[in-house]
């Protein structure tokens, strides 16, 4: 029993306690017993656990405060004070137990409490629940003591009140101590399905294991149970051996396989009886022939998902269908960019006008805008007849706003709009406004932000080249917010208010302060300041790449500095670049060592952990590598980076990756792939700015920019203040209270 101190607040206890308490407690009984000395010591270890509890809520008194409710305080204190003291107290008093079953009860209860805590700290129990599992613990010991399993019991108990009970130390022996443990593990699982294939991994041999896996929503956990049918251990055979469901033999005859990732994303129609693998497998080494079946499963659940049929991993077909897109096909027409018109586009000449749409709506931030102008399309445009309508009720509008997105980027959205009907009779609207206005109407319905991201990102160039167009869209935007605002929509109203302003700054002469609108940091000025570390010196990180492209990069990157403002300090892994004159500042840039040993990266790893070591944090932050290569430059980036110059990676996850890591960073990308006539300047412009103490004012720095970047595609270049996606990233996560 917890020491003498406690007994005055336990005689109040008692007194309050009365007649309403199930038995009598005496506390002057308890206070005048005297452990025999053979179990002092077990029992001191119950009333140190006893203490270690009343201490939980972070006070070292005698109460214990677990929540709001003071009868729940009430009951948990008492739980834990009197009547865990008299559950000892019966215990050693009990003339029907032998020693040995005394410690043993006792070790449990200790071992009981020790649980509850554990429990609690992992968040897989709740403390309300000490009450109940003192009270079970004490009926198991009565079931115990008359030889009766206790897994009868625990079964009828709730998972939290039975979790410290069935793993107490005092039932080891009892006939249902091991049915008691499965109950238990039956408990968690049917309360957390999303854990029930690791726990059955972690738990081998439970009876109910196979009947629990037919029981899980296939639609959520197709996936896991794909992953665990791969294992070589007993739960990946037992998923193998389920040949009663034909969802679960499906997975795991693709899991037995090779090619079962190929096969995965037509799950669905495979389970349906619609393809079969040997049809999969006849075009699977084929890159055109499987994309062409990709692309046609993926109509096919885009028009069951309009009739709210949401087949099964879908996700899945979508995700496989993006990265054959980039693989196969996007990648090599990027790369060929130099080669004549029929070598570079040769391999998308057979696609149909729907698998050139996919092609285009799966390569954001990836295809180049020639490959998107030149290519893919004019090519789609042409096997469509020239009918934009009619290419996007064959695609049930999937995907419509990244591709008004993507064709208002490149400058294309005139063009497709062009091709719409126009309307029958007079005061009608036509096809194309329709359409514009549907692409701006229900973005609170969407998932995530990414619809209307792709919104905002789509206005600048609407406005440059749209003008009537863009007006409209304003209109429409505030339509929808008076829409939300008589809904009571709290996302929705988000969403319209921040697209109204964005919209509006887009029109410098509007003068729209976004910092005081929005609450975001300012769009339009980086101040040197606040780039300047304690000592007065400016760090920049610039991240190479080994491929042939970054050599060479590197070395034009190093003659950018070979004058007498700067001193270059070489070293085995990269260089310092450190201003001689002006103010303080130090550029460090990895070796583009090479790649195909991972030099290159081993390279920006000791770099960083160099920069981390000496408390150099970097502010400026440059990709100077592929697309593909820009998630490993922000999973390195610092997060003080302000200013982050990410190349050809405009895509939305991009912009949102970067801005997890670094919220308040000012983001420049390009459409096109970078142009080292546009970036080798924009570099020299921003290192002489902030080597001269100036702040970095982007609209006139794109105006400088402009004339000394001699490159056709610098209009292909995005600044900070024109990104509105990024800007409205920003601006949604305060509104909606993420940050």
């Amino acid at each position: 029993m917890i020491a003498n101190r406690k007994y005055l607040f336990l005689l109040l206890f008692s007194a309050a306690i009365g007649h309403s308490a199930r038995a009598q407690i005496d506390t002057n009984v308890l206070k005048k017993f005297v452990f025999p000395l053979n179990r002092q010591l077990y029992n001191g270890y119950v009333d140190e656990e006893q203490n270690n509890i009343l201490k939980y809520d972070g006070k070292a008194d005698q109460q214990l405060i677990i929540s709001a409710n003071d009868e729940i305080n009430y009951r948990a204190t008492q739980a834990i004070t009197i009547k865990t003291d008299w559950l000892q107290y019966r215990i050693e008093t009990d003339s029907g137990l032998n020693h040995t079953q005394k410690v043993r009860y006792v070790q449990g209860l200790k071992s009981l409490l020790q649980t509850m805590q554990t429990g609690w700290r992992a968040k897989l129990i709740s403390p309300i629940n000490l009450p109940a599992s003192i009270e079970a613990y004490n009926n198991c010991i009565e079931l115990d003591k008359e030889g009766i399993g206790i897994d009868g019991y625990i079964r009828q108990l709730e998972y939290e009140v039975a979790y410290p009970v069935a793993k107490s130390i005092a039932f080891e022996k009892n006939s249902g101590f091991t049915k008691a443990r499965n109950e238990l593990v039956l408990k968690y699982c049917i309360l957390h399905p999303e854990k029930t294939l690791p726990t059955l991994r972690d738990n081998p041999n439970m009876p109910f294991a196979d009947s629990l896996i037919r029981t899980l929503d296939k639609r959520k956990f197709a996936r896991q149970i794909y992953d665990f049918a791969q294992a070589g251990d007993h739960l990946g055979a037992l998923i193998r051996n389920i040949t009663d469901d034909v969802f679960i033999k499906t997975i795991a005859r693709m899991a037995r396989s090779r090619s079962g990732q190929q096969y995965f994303p037509f799950l669905d129609e495979i389970v349906n009886d619609k393809l079969t693998i040997e049809e999969i497998d006849s075009v699977k080494d084929d890159s055109l022939l499987y994309y062409r079946m990709l692309v046609k499963t993926q109509l096919s659940y885009v028009r069951r998902a309009i009739n709210k049929d949401t087949a099964f991993e879908f996700r899945a077909l979508t995700d496989k269908l993006v990265k054959r897109a980039k693989e196969f096909f996007v990648n090599e027409i990027n790369g060929l960019h130099y080669e004549p018109a029929e070598v570079r586009f040769k391999s998308i000449q057979p696609m149909t006008a729907e698998e050139l749409y996919y092609l285009a709506v799966s390569s954001e931030g990836s295809i180049y805008t020639s490959s998107f102008v030149k290519g893919v399309y004019p090519l789609m445009m042409k096997k469509c007849n020239n009918k934009g309508d009619s290419l996007l009720m064959l695609v049930g509008f999937d995907k419509y706003r990244k591709f008004i997105k993507m064709a208002a980027g490149y400058n294309t959205l005139g063009n497709f709009l062009s091709t719409f009907p126009p309307a029958v009779n007079p005061g009608e609207e036509d096809a194309a406004r329709t359409l514009m206005r549907a692409f701006v109407k229900n973005l609170e319905k969407s998932e995530g932000a990414e619809d209307a991201v792709d919104v905002a990102d789509s206005y600048a160039s609407i406005a440059e080249s749209l003008k009537p167009m863009a007006d409209d869209m304003l209109k429409n935007i505030r339509d929808n917010y008076k829409r939300n605002e008589m809904a009571g929509n709290k996302k929705g109203k988000a969403v319209y208010m921040i697209l109204e302003k964005l919209f509006l700054s887009a029109d410098s002469t509007r003068k729209i302060d976004l910092t005081a609108e929005l609450g975001i940091p300012p769009v339009y000025e980086v101040p040197y300041n606040s780039l300047v570390n304690d000592s007065g010196r400016v760090i920049m990180q610039v991240f190479f790449y080994g491929d042939k492209d970054g050599q060479s990069i590197f070395r034009g990157f190093l003659g950018t500095f070979s004058n007498s403002n700067w001193k270059i300090v070489d070293s085995s892994k990269w260089v310092t670049i450190n201003s001689v004159k002006g103010k303080p500042v130090s550029i460090y840039a990895n070796k583009p060592l090479p790649e195909e040993g991972g030099e290159d990266e081993e390279a920006q790893k000791q770099l960083c952990s160099y920069l981390q070591k000496n408390k150099l944090y970097p502010v400026v932050t440059i990709h100077r590598g592929h697309s593909y290569t820009a998630p490993s430059t922000i999973e390195q980036m610092a997060a003080t980076s302000k200013v982050v110059f990410l190349g050809s990676c405009g895509g939305y996850l991009i912009m949102k990756d970067a801005l997890e890591v670094s919220p308040d960073a000012h983001i420049i990308f390009t459409k096109q792939i970078g142009d080292t006539r546009v970036n080798r300047p924009f570099f020299q412009l921003l290192t002489d700015k902030i080597r001269s103490g100036n702040n970095i004012e982007w609209i006139s720095f794109w105006k400088e920019l402009d004339k000394m970047a001699r490159s056709e595609d610098f209009e292909d270049y995005v600044p900070p203040h024109k990104n509105l996606g990024a800007l409205f990233i920003k601006a949604y996560k305060i509104a909606m209270g993420e940050e």
